[in-house]
C-alpha cells in the first residue's frame, strides 16, 4: 500500500488477512462526468440566477489552495451561467476566502480558476485592511461580524467551496464561506473562541466537534454571519479522497450546505467496533499535508480510532511549515491549565488548533515525519522521525509484543466512529 506524503508517498507492506485494518470511505464515484455534476446542480438554481440583472454586480466566493475544491471545474461552468444571463465579464469579480491564511501566488490563482484565469477579476480577500471591511452587525452571542467590502456590496453573492468534515465547526463549506472565509482578523478570532466553553478552566465545548452541527456554538455563529449577507446561492463540492468529484449541492445557501453535509457524512463515516493500539495515517498528500495546520485534521479525526496512551505515525510533509507565524509560538507551555488561561486572554485561532494539538500529544503518543526541524517537533510532544520506516521502528518500541493496527490513507477524508455499545 501507497501512503502518500507531499508530491511523493511511502511504500507499506500489510501483512495476509490485514485488509480489515485499513480504514477508509468507500463512496462509488458517480457514472456523471464532473461537469454534468455541476451543470445538473446548476440546473437547480436557476430561479435564483435568473434573479441577477446587468448591470449588476456578483462576486463570487471561493476557497484558497490549502484546500482543494474543484473549483477549477465549477467556476467556469458557474460564470458560463451568468454570462448567459446578460451578466458582463467586468462586473463579476471571484474573492479568494482567506480568512486569516497567506496571501495567494500567481499560479495559485491561476490553479483554483483553471481557464477563466485572465478572464474575471480575481481579488484576494485580506483581513487585516479596515478600508476593506464592513460591519454587517452582531450575533446573538455578540459576536461582531465585519467583512470583505466588496462581498458586502455586491448586488449578489454566490458562495462556492467544498463540504467535509471539520474539527470543532462540525463541517466546512456553506456558511464557512462567510465567517471565517471573508470576514476580518478579530470576527474571525471571536467566532472560533466559541470553541470554549465560558468560565476560566472549563475547557473546550464538547459540541463544537467534528460532524457535528446541533447545539455547536460555532456553527451558530457562522451561520448568524452568512445570514447577515443573505448569499443569492450557494454550489458546494464533495470530493473523494483522490479529488474526484463525487457530489455537489447547491441552492439556498442553508439548505443546500445541510443537505450536502448529511451525504456527507453518510459516505466518509467509518464505523469502528473498537479502538487500536496503533495508528498509522496520511493526510492523502499535498495540499493536505501542505502544513501542520492543516495536518491536524487528519491527526484529529485519527485519534478516534486510538486507545489512550496508544501511538499514532502521521505522515505529513509540511513544506509550508505550521502554516502560520506564531503557531508554535504557543507550544511555550508544557501543560494544558497554563495554555488554556493564556488562550482566552490572548485568543488566536492558531492557537487553539495548537492547543488541541497538545492536547493529542498529550494523550497519545505521536511521531510525526514531516519536514518540519527535529527539535520543533519534541518542543509540541511529539516524536520526529525522518520516514516510515523510521517510525515503524520508532512506534515497535513503544508497542506491547502483541498489538492492534489501523492503517488509513486518507486522514482528512474520513471520521473513524465506535459503535454505540461498544468502545475503550
Amino acid at each position: 500500500m501507497d501512503l502518500n506524503y507531499g508530491d511523493s508517498s511511502f511504500s507499506l507492506e500489510l501483512p495476509p488477512g490485514s485488509g480489515e485494518a485499513v480504514i477508509r470511505a468507500t463512496t462509488a464515484v458517480p457514472a456523471l462526468s464532473p461537469e454534468e455534476i455541476i451543470s445538473a446542480a446548476l440546473d437547480s438554481c436557476a430561479s435564483y440566477l435568473s434573479r441577477i440583472k446587468p448591470g449588476e454586480q456578483v462576486v463570487i466566493v471561493t476557497s484558497d489552495i490549502t484546500r482543494y475544491t474543484g473549483s477549477e471545474i465549477y467556476l467556469p461552468l458557474l460564470v458560463d451561467r451568468l454570462l448567459q444571463r446578460g451578466a458582463a465579464s467586468e462586473d463579476i469579480t471571484i474573492i479568494i476566502a482567506l480568512g486569516i491564511h497567506r496571501r495567494q501566488s500567481e499560479h495559485e490563482h491561476k490553479k483554483i480558476l483553471g481557464r477563466l484565469y485572465g478572464r474575471i477579476r480575481v481579488a484576494d480577500h485580506d483581513c487585516d485592511d479596515p478600508g476593506k471591511l464592513v460591519t454587517l452587525g452582531y450575533t446573538s452571542a455578540g459576536i461582531e461580524v465585519s467583512i470583505n467590502r466588496t462581498v458586502a456590496e455586491a448586488d449578489h453573492v454566490i458562495l462556492t467551496g467544498t463540504i467535509g468534515f471539520h474539527y470543532f465547526a462540525g463541517f466546512g463549506g456553506g456558511r464557512k464561506s462567510v465567517l471565517p472565509g471573508v470576514a476580518s482578523r478579530k470576527s474571525c478570532m471571536a467566532s472560533h473562541f466559541a470553541v470554549l466553553n465560558p468560565g476560566a478552566g472549563s475547557g473546550r465545548n464538547p459540541l463544537a466537534s467534528t460532524g457535528n452541527l446541533a447545539g455547536n456554538p460555532v456553527h451558530q455563529a457562522m451561520t448568524e454571519a452568512c445570514a447577515m449577507l443573505n448569499p443569492l446561492f450557494m454550489l458546494n463540492s464533495v470530493l473523494s479522497a483522490d479529488k474526484q468529484l463525487l457530489a455537489a449541492f447547491a441552492g439556498q445557501w442553508q439548505e443546500a450546505h445541510a443537505k450536502g453535509c448529511s451525504y456527507y457524512a453518510r459516505e466518509f463515516s467509518f464505523p469502528l467496533r473498537e479502538k487500536s493500539d496503533l495508528v498509522i495515517v496520511s493526510c492523502g498528500g499535498f495540499p493536505k499535508d501542505i502544513n501542520l495546520i492543516q495536518a491536524h485534521k487528519s491527526m484529529e479525526y485519527a485519534s478516534k480510532a486510538l486507545r489512550d496512551d496508544g501511538v499514532m505515525i502521521l505522515l505529513a510533509e509540511c513544506r509550508d511549515g505550521y502554516g502560520n507565524a506564531t503557531f508554535f509560538n504557543w507550544f511555550r507551555f508544557s501543560g494544558l491549565d497554563t495554555f488554556e488561561a493564556d488562550l482566552r486572554i490572548n485568543y488566536e485561532i492558531n492557537g487553539q488548533t495548537a492547543y488541541a494539538m497538545l492536547q493529542k500529544a498529550l494523550r497519545f503518543r505521536i511521531i510525526l515525519v514531516s519536514r518540519l526541524p527535529d527539535e520543533e517537533v519534541r518542543t509540541m510532544r511529539m516524536v520526529p522521525a525522518k520516514g516510515l520506516e523510521e517510525a515503524l521502528e520508532m512506534a515497535e518500541e513503544m508497542l506491547p509484543a502483541e498489538y492492534a493496527a489501523y492503517i488509513i490513507p486518507e486522514g482528512g477524508s474520513v471520521l473513524p466512529v465506535m459503535k454505540t455499545g461498544t468502545g475503550h
